[in-house]
C-alpha cells in the first residue's frame, strides 16, 4: 500500500479553493498517478501544506467521496477507491423510501409521521391577530435587523433546559441538524446515533461520508453501557439524538439516564481528550406528556438544543429554536450569513402569537391530550389480541412483526398503509422487523378494525424462504 504526502497532493491543486483542490486531486486519480488503494494525507496536513482551513479541504474530500474517487475507512485513513472510474448509480434516500411519491390508494394511512391537521392552531387567525395588532409593518425589507425577534428570543428561552450562550432560529429541525453536521463533522467521523433512528439523520451523513454509529436503546432512550463501549471503540465527534417521543419508538429520557448518559460523556472526555458534540432534536414539543429532560443541564458546553414547532403549530412554519455555546453555533451562523441570513421574521412574528395567544395554547393542549388518547386507545386494543407495547410519547408507535414486507403486504390488502421500520434500522439486519404506525389522525372508530389487522399483519410470514443474518 502506497501513500501520498501533502506537499505531492498540494503540488496537483489547482488553486486554494475546495473546487480547486477536488480537481487537482481528481485528475491525478484519472491518470493513474494516484494508484487505486494509496491512502491520502490527512485533511489537516493537506490544510496546512496549502495553508487554507481544513474546512475547505474536507470540502474538497467529500466532493471526491460522492463522485466514487476516494473512500473514508475509519482511523485507518482515507484512500483512493479500487475502482475510481466506475460510475456510481445515486442510492435512494432513506427519507425517500419511507415516503415513495406516489398517490395513496389507502383509506387509512398509519405512515406519515405527521401531525392531524384538524389539531393545529389556527393559521389564519395568527395572521388576522398580527394585522389588527399593526406588527407587520416593522417587518420591513432590511437586511439590517436582528435575525431573532427579541419577543421570541424571550418567550422561546424561558423554558429553555439551560442557560444557553447563542440562540437562533432556524428553518426546522433538518435544516438545524443539517447545518450543525456540516460544521462538526468530516469525512470518515463517526456519529453516536439512536438505533432505530430517524431516516433523514442517516441520509444526512451518508451526504457528508460520516459512519454512523448505532446506540441500542430502551425506554429510557439511549442505553448508557452502549454508549461507553461506542465512545470506547469508534471516538465518536458527535451524539445525536432526540430527548423525548423519540422516532419512531416514542422513547422518552429520564432523569436518572440523563446522569448515566452524561457520566459516561464525562468519563469518556478524560479519556479521550474531549467530550463530543451532543446534538438533541426535541421534535415534538408541545405535544409530548413527558418532560423534557436535556443533556444540556449537565453538560452545557457540549451540547445544542433544538426545538421544533412543526408538529405543534405546523409543518410549513418550518421554525426551529436552537440554542447552545458559541463556540458550537458561531460557526454556523457566519456561514448562514452568506446564503439565507435569517429565517423570515413574519414567520416569528406568527409563532410568536401562536406561542403567546390564548386559544392557540388550547388548541395545542388538547391536541397533546388527543394524541395519548389515541395512542393508549390503540395500545388497548392490540392487547385484547394478546399484543402489548410499551407506552411512549408523541404520536407514532414501534410495532414489531414477524416479517415487514409480508406485514405491510397484509396491511395493504386491508387497504391500510404503515411505514416500512427497514429505514429506521442503522444496521442492516435487525434482530426484529418492526413497523412504524402514526396514531395522529385516527379515530375512535377505526382504532378496533386496524387493530385486528395489525394483529394479523404481526404473524404474516413471506410466501419464500426468507434467511436472517446474525
Amino acid at each position: 500500500m502506497t501513500a501520498e504526502s501533502a506537499a505531492d497532493l498540494a503540488a496537483a491543486a489547482h488553486d486554494r479553493t475546495a473546487a480547486g483542490i477536488a480537481a487537482g486531486i481528481g485528475q491525478r486519480i484519472r491518470s493513474g498517478a494516484l494508484t487505486p488503494g494509496t491512502r491520502l494525507p490527512t485533511v489537516r496536513e493537506v490544510a496546512r501544506e496549502l495553508k487554507v482551513s481544513p474546512v475547505t479541504v474536507n470540502q474538497a474530500w467529500r466532493a471526491l467521496a460522492a463522485a466514487g474517487a476516494i473512500v473514508a475507512r475509519g482511523r485507518a485513513g482515507t484512500f483512493v477507491q479500487d475502482a475510481p472510474h466506475a460510475p456510481r448509480a445515486p442510492a435512494a434516500g432513506r427519507y425517500q423510501r419511507l415516503h415513495p411519491h406516489s398517490d395513496s390508494v389507502f383509506r387509512i394511512d398509519l405512515s406519515r409521521g405527521t401531525p392531524d391537521p384538524a389539531l393545529l392552531p389556527d393559521l389564519t387567525a395568527a395572521l388576522r391577530g398580527l394585522g389588527d395588532d399593526g406588527r407587520i409593518d416593522d417587518l420591513s425589507a432590511t437586511y439590517l435587523g436582528e435575525a431573532v425577534l427579541p419577543e421570541l428570543e424571550t418567550a422561546v428561552r424561558a423554558d429553555w433546559p439551560a442557560r444557553a450562550e447563542r440562540f437562533t432560529i432556524l428553518d426546522g429541525a433538518l435544516d438545524a441538524v443539517d447545518r450543525l453536521l456540516a460544521v462538526h463533522v468530516r469525512l470518515g467521523d463517526a456519529v453516536a446515533v439512536e438505533n432505530p433512528c430517524f431516516p433523514p439523520f442517516l441520509d444526512l451523513l451518508a451526504r457528508l461520508g460520516a459512519r454512523p454509529v448505532p446506540i441500542d436503546l430502551d425506554e429510557s432512550g439511549m442505553r448508557p453501557d452502549r454508549l461507553a463501549a461506542a465512545l470506547a471503540a469508534r471516538s465518536p465527534v458527535l451524539v445525536l439524538l432526540q430527548p423525548r417521543a423519540q422516532n419512531p419508538t416514542g422513547a422518552s429520557l429520564s432523569a436518572r439516564r440523563v446522569r448515566e448518559l452524561a457520566d459516561v460523556l464525562a468519563d469518556a472526555a478524560v479519556v479521550a481528550g474531549g467530550t463530543p458534540v451532543i446534538v438533541e432534536d426535541d421534535h415534538s414539543s408541545g405535544i409530548t406528556h413527558a418532560p423534557l429532560r436535556s443533556l444540556a443541564a449537565r453538560l452545557p458546553t457540549r451540547t445544542v438544543h433544538i426545538r421544533s414547532y412543526s408538529k405543534s403549530h405546523g409543518a410549513d412554519l418550518r421554525l426551529a429554536a436552537v440554542g447552545g455555546p458559541a463556540d458550537l453555533l458561531d460557526p454556523l451562523l457566519e456561514r448562514r450569513m452568506l446564503g439565507p441570513g435569517w429565517t423570515s421574521r413574519l414567520l416569528q412574528r406568527v409563532l410568536l402569537h401562536m406561542l403567546t395567544d390564548d386559544a392557540a395554547r388550547t388548541t395545542v393542549t388538547t391536541a397533546r391530550g388527543v394524541y395519548r388518547a389515541r395512542a393508549d386507545a390503540l395500545r388497548k386494543a392490540l392487547s385484547h389480541h394478546d399484543i402489548r407495547l410499551p407506552r411512549g410519547d408523541g404520536i407514532n408507535l414501534w410495532f414489531p412483526v414477524a416479517d415487514e414486507n409480508a406485514a405491510m403486504i397484509s396491511l395493504a390488502a386491508a387497504g391500510i398503509k404503515a411505514a416500512p421500520g427497514g429505514p429506521f434500522e442503522v444496521t442492516d439486519h435487525p434482530h426484529t422487523d418492526h413497523l412504524r404506525l402514526t396514531v395522529a389522525a385516527l379515530t375512535d372508530s377505526e382504532i378496533p378494525e386496524v387493530a385486528r389487522h395489525l394483529a394479523t399483519a404481526a404473524v404474516a410470514v413471506p410466501t419464500y424462504r426468507r434467511i436472517r443474518r446474525a
